[in-house]
């Protein structure tokens, strides 16, 4: 076979095992996922009423243009219809930026750790890849910068970062935003936009005006509950989306993805009821990390990512055993960090007892 040289030796995409393998692996009778960011409260409860009497005919393709989905995003955000592109899940979006302007002799900078994609993405399409290191968690934007040169098509800024969790402040990122070629896309990441309460950061949209060169993206896996449902979009000015939209496969989402999507924005007291209680959540694992003395990166999402002063492997294996699924730092760059996503009060104060047990084991807590 004629492989690309680029995607020889890659590996695939390993997200977490599923719950019901680790029930069968240990022999548990429940198992919680702290593992994938997802909202552990579901869904808008409007959503669960439409599914209960959706009639939808699964036989016909569904809307190309995702016309409704796209009246509803378009207002709610405050833009143009012809300003957006919707994607399966942000992963899809993300992949048709890499097709459109990547390519051997092109690179792309972005920071590390980071969204695993954008490498992986980058790397299928024979790009350069310019990774520069975070600085105390945080995108270092000078260094950034100069790794800029003519050849680079695609800058990454994930605000809220994953899998540390912070974001880039306004000020800073417009800043980097007027230094940066116009004619290299800016792709502003923000799968994390609902969680956000911190007052040094802004809504983007809005820079659009002074910025074309930056695409926005934002989904509905996360504070919205419909991972399942795989919709993910982009804002940007309409000439850009007119560049990307012919990457876009014909029918990147469903029928039911639409519909369900664009009921999910209308119901915004369930995301705020959500953001409120991650909020609180959050606390939890703060007040944990403090009282032990264990180091954690201010995150402005729906996880935490702290240091567990042990093997991070080590104590992913032994929670999972417990009944607990997370992601051990050391699959995300960060050895001795786990990755936990932030659940329920009753999650997590579970978890945290856990938790507990396996660093007394590990000899961490006396």
């Amino acid at each position: 076979m004629k492989w690309k040289q680029q995607i020889l030796g890659m590996e695939a995409y390993k997200p977490g095992k599923p719950i019901e393998e680790v029930q069968r692996e240990f022999g548990l009778d429940e198992v919680i996922k702290l593992a994938s960011n997802e909202n552990p409260f579901g869904f808008s409860p409007k959503v669960k009423a439409f599914l209960a009497q959706d009639d939808s005919h699964h036989e016909i393709y569904p809307d190309g243009y995702a016309q409704n989905l796209r009246t509803v995003v378009a207002n709610f955000v405050g833009v143009h219809e012809e300003q957006l592109i919707f994607g399966n899940g942000s992963d899809d979006l993300i992949a048709i930026l890499t097709r459109a302007l990547l390519a051997p002799g092109r690179n792309t900078v972005m920071a590390t750790p980071s969204f695993s994609q954008y490498a992986h993405n980058a790397q299928i399409e024979g790009a350069e890849i310019r990774e520069v290191p975070l600085v105390d968690g945080n995108h270092d934007l000078d260094g950034m910068l100069a790794q800029i040169d003519d050849n680079t098509a695609i800058v990454w800024v994930c605000t809220p970062n994953n899998p540390t969790g912070g974001i880039v402040p306004a000020k800073a990122l417009q800043a980097f935003l007027a230094k940066v070629p116009q004619d290299v896309l800016v792709v502003l990441d923000e799968a994390y936009y609902e969680y956000v309460d911190n007052e040094a950061h802004e809504n983007t949209v809005p820079y659009l005006e002074q910025y074309p060169n930056i695409i926005i993206l934002r989904t509905f896996s996360k504070a919205y509950g419909l991972a399942g449902f795989r919709v993910g979009y982009g804002i940007a000015h309409a000439d850009v989306i007119a560049q990307l939209d012919p990457v876009r496969a014909p029918f990147n989402n469903t029928v039911l993805s639409h519909k369900v999507a664009a009921i999910a924005m209308g119901d915004q007291q369930f995301i705020e009821e959500c953001r409120q209680k991650n909020k609180a959540g959050r606390a939890q694992y703060i007040a944990f990390c403090e009282q032990h003395n264990l180091h954690y990166f201010e995150s402005e999402t729906n996880f935490i990512l702290f240091n567990v002063q042990a093997d991070s492997n080590v104590v992913f294996q032994e929670l999972m055993k417990r009944g607990f699924i997370i992601r051990s730092g050391a699959a995300l760059g960060l050895p001795g960090y786990i990755r936990v996503t932030i659940g329920t009060e009753a999650q997590n104060a579970k978890f945290l007892e856990k938790l507990t047990e396996v660093l007394v084991a590990q000899g961490v807590f006396a």
